[in-house]
């Protein structure tokens, strides 16, 4: 049924419009991170829920289940011709120290093996340590190569590079800032046809990526917490069959896959 699919149906290419509106609901996002992780006692998601929700939370964590959440900014963006996915999700890691999951995560050089088969291939490109005068501004900047491989009905490869910044707000907890730079399509992958698409052109099944990590130790442990905010192409009418499964459901899987494979890298 899917060689019967016009393939001007499948394609999407990113829009001015689309990437601008993504720019802008990460900088509400942001702003409230910002806020967020100035306080302890506001630094995890599952600190900011109303008690008996905090409570059902941490009992899961405890139990060692990946929690995750879909969140919304306070204000209303609208999206021509994309989808912006929002989630968050959290693991608790007893007997693990927080520099041990935080070198775990700066080590890009293996995250292909710690995260296959969702990442291909995974290289540091550059590492900078920035030394400052106030521990809120010393930490760790990366640039990395992350070849990602997606599969939902169809599969699809991305080429991704991506800046990453890592801050010590203080000896028990770290958070990370990873912005996508460049996101391309490949087509064929691992064969000799392999070509690599321009940016922006392609299925559109992910154009933009940004995660945010946090890293806090307390309660004999490390609670580790990734929020991710993603672009995407929308669904088309007719196409939702083969669509909606990839760009709807990925973003979460590829969430908790994430949070399981790093707590089983760090027991």
């Amino acid at each position: 049924m899917i060689l019967l699919v016009p393939d001007a149906g499948m394609t999407a290419d990113l829009k001015p419009a689309s990437s601008a509106a993504f720019d802008k609901y990460v900088a509400v996002a942001e702003r409230r991170m910002d806020a967020e992780v100035a306080r302890s006692e506001t630094f995890l998601w599952a600190d900011t829920l109303p008690p008996t929700r905090r409570n059902d939370v941490t009992e899961k964590l405890r139990r060692g289940e990946v929690v995750t959440d879909r969140l919304r900014v306070s204000e209303k963006i609208d999206v021509p011709d994309g989808l912006i996915h929002h989630w968050i999700g959290t693991i608790f890691i007893p007997g693990v120290r927080v520099r041990d999951a935080v070198a775990l995560l700066q080590n890009y050089d293996r995250h292909a093996s710690i995260y296959s088969p969702n990442v291909v291939q995974s290289k540091t490109l550059e590492h900078t340590v920035v030394q400052a005068q106030t521990r809120e501004q010393a930490g760790d900047r990366f640039r990395v190569f992350l070849r990602f491989y997606m599969k939902k009905v169809i599969g699809a490869t991305l080429n991704t590079e991506h800046e990453a910044r890592f801050v010590n707000a203080a000896p028990d907890r770290v958070y990370s800032m990873i912005h996508s730079t460049r996101v391309a399509e490949v087509e064929d992958a691992g064969t000799p046809r392999e070509r690599e698409l321009p940016p922006g052109k392609g299925h559109g099944f992910m154009w933009r990526l940004n995660t945010y990590w946090r890293f806090f130790e307390r309660d004999g442990g490390t609670y580790i917490q990734c929020e991710s905010i993603t672009l995407s192409r929308d669904v088309p009418f007719g196409l939702g069959w083969i669509i909606k499964p990839f760009v709807t459901e990925i973003p979460m899987e590829s969430l908790t896959f994430t949070l399981q494979r790093t707590r089983a890298a760090l027991k």
